[in-house]
């Protein structure tokens, strides 16, 4: 297992990244200005992730995303671990922003994050279909932080 960071040709993991966030345009918001990580297995990508900074001291953690075929098996949460070692520092916080997905939800728990605030119908204003996980349509979006200091 490696992780690498992407600092070219972003989009030729625009099928991975799509299975953090489905819709495309709402991704190219945020590709290019964020940093972009890799977990490899070898040659072949099997997780994602793009952290963005959106103040001196925060940052977020815009898209994880891990093949179908390699989830359940901690490729999520080492990739979220490395990210929150690598941007601690002082006074630094991580923020991610998910859909109310009991089983989203409890990964980052698990990660050590808590919820901080709610962005009301966010899913159902910038996207343009409902979007549906673990058989719940996506409304709020609900954001969790961690102090990474």
């Amino acid at each position: 297992m490696e992780i690498r960071e992407v600092l070219t040709e972003r989009r030729r993991y625009m099928e991975l990244l799509l299975m953090g966030d489905e819709q495309e345009d709402m991704i190219e918001r945020y590709l290019e200005r964020g940093e972009m990580f890799a977990l490899h297995e070898g040659d072949v990508p099997v997780a994602v992730c793009v952290i963005t900074q959106e103040a001196e001291n925060l940052f977020e953690l815009k898209n994880l995303a891990v093949s179908p075929g390699f989830r359940r098996r901690g490729y999520g949460s080492r990739l979220v671990e490395q990210m929150l070692r690598r941007y601690a520092g002082p006074g630094r916080r991580m923020e991610v922003g998910t859909g109310e997905v009991p089983g989203t939800l409890a990964f980052y728990r698990h990660c050590g994050f808590s919820e901080c605030r709610r962005v009301t119908g966010f899913f159902t204003k910038f996207y343009r279909h409902p979007i549906f996980e673990e058989g719940v349509q996506l409304r709020d979006m609900i954001y969790l932080s961690q102090h990474l200091g």
